[in-house]
């Protein structure tokens, strides 16, 4: 059966404008850490060590990952609005605090609390684009909204490089709470009260987590996981060795940068140009491809290639690497009912979070083994191609225009 529309033009567009706002401050907020903990380990009052820092970043992961897993869960029970709203203002509140921490067992603390919220707002944002995308448009709705989270990055690291130095590192978490005061208000006004909660007859599931595993959904399930785990592995593994394995390889610092930039730069590009796709050809046929081809050109990135060579290889990387965990995304929130659609979401994205932690310890123990070049990317572009199988274990779906998938039975499911 089909669940009914839930697309209305001028709520669909304060739904997509909204949730978009909301993760672009996730975008920051998971950002700005990385750009205040330089000046916090040149600061003696701090005592802050490269360990110590880790492990501060470390904790805010785990508690983004918490977060995702606990969240999705209740904005199936309580409502998409209510919940959404909820985590903004946690991981405002607490991100304010984080300006006045004393030190890093606090920043510890701090970060862990406000990663609950921050991991809530991922999840609960995608299902409401999904239940409130224009017809035929729910895969390019979804990548486009995740634009947001790297304008929030790139926000964080301008606004680092420019105010720092003149205000302090404070002003940057101060700064991540700010836009609250006017997006919230905005959500509680603009967001569209919840129209489809629970199963198809209208009745909320008693336990949606459970959904997950009944009714021919537990081999997806566990294929999104690994897809999931897979995708994050390589956004943070990237995001944080890359620089680091091409000056290794003999690159200039300079170049190294740039090389990090043109990556991030490729995924605004995939992510523009990946849900058009998936939603003419299919998203399981463009999630399986993006992620072959990020493959491709990962491994690609093992030759020393001459001139603009090497940035275009990365840029074709960043296209296809990035976009591929977000094509999962879509994907798994047209693949479930809606009874379970915040679980599923919530729990690819908080397994998905082991993988973010994953990711950088690789390329670390890669690096200090003196084996990252080549062998960081042989290594980045098997994940690659582990994520294109993953996905091959999802179960085939019928999609309406306005309805989330109903997967073929699975014969494996209890």
């Amino acid at each position: 059966m089909s669940e009914p529309s839930t697309t209305d033009a001028p709520a669909s567009g304060w739904v997509r404008g909204l949730c978009w706002s909301a993760v672009a401050l996730e975008g920051y907020d998971l950002v700005v850490l990385g750009v205040v903990l330089p000046v916090l380990l040149r600061d003696p009052s701090w005592g802050l060590t490269p360990a110590s820092a880790s492990l501060v970043a470390t904790v805010g992961l785990v508690g983004v990952m918490v977060g995702a897993l606990a969240v999705g869960p209740i904005s199936d029970v309580v409502g998409r609005r209510r919940t959404l709203v909820v985590t903004v203002l946690v991981f405002s509140v607490l991100s304010l605090a984080c300006a006045a921490a004393p030190g890093p067992l606090w920043l510890g603390v701090l970060r862990f609390l406000a990663g609950l919220g921050l991991g809530g707002v991922l999840p609960v944002a995608l299902a409401m684009v999904a239940e409130h995308a224009p017809a035929r448009r729910g895969n390019a709705a979804t990548t486009i909204m995740m634009t947001g989270y790297h304008v929030g990055a790139v926000g964080a690291s301008l606004l680092g490089i420019w105010l720092i130095s003149r205000l302090g590192w404070p002003v940057m978490f101060a700064l991540g709470a700010v836009p609250a005061l006017v997006l919230v208000p905005l959500m509680l006004a603009r967001l569209p009260r919840d129209v489809v909660r629970g199963t198809q007859s209208g009745r909320r599931a008693a336990n949606p987590v459970r959904e997950l595993f009944r009714a021919g959904y537990a081999r997806s399930t566990i294929a999104f996981w690994l897809a999931s785990f897979m995708g994050l592995l390589l956004v943070y593994g990237l995001n944080t060795w890359l620089p680091e394995i091409m000056r290794s390889a003999g690159y200039p610092l300079g170049a190294a940068l740039a090389l990090l930039l043109t990556l991030n730069v490729g995924a605004v590009i995939g992510l523009l140009v990946g849900g058009p796709v998936a939603d003419r050809i299919g998203v399981r046929t463009a999630t399986i491809t993006w992620f072959a081809l990020g493959a491709v050109f990962l491994a690609l990135l093992s030759v020393r290639l001459p001139g603009l060579g090497i940035y275009a290889v990365v840029l074709l990387a960043g296209i296809f690497v990035f976009s591929a965990q977000v094509l999962v995304y879509a994907w798994v929130g047209r693949h479930y009912p809606a009874a379970a659609r915040g679980s599923a979401l919530g729990a690819a994205s908080g397994v998905g979070r082991l993988g973010a932690i994953s990711g950088p310890a690789l390329g670390g123990a890669l690096l200090a083994a003196g084996l990252a070049y080549p062998w960081g990317f042989y290594a980045f572009a098997l994940v690659a191609a582990l994520g294109a199988l993953a996905v091959l274990g999802v179960g085939r779906s019928r999609v309406t225009d306005d309805a989330p998938a109903v997967p073929e039975p699975d014969r494996t499911a209890t």
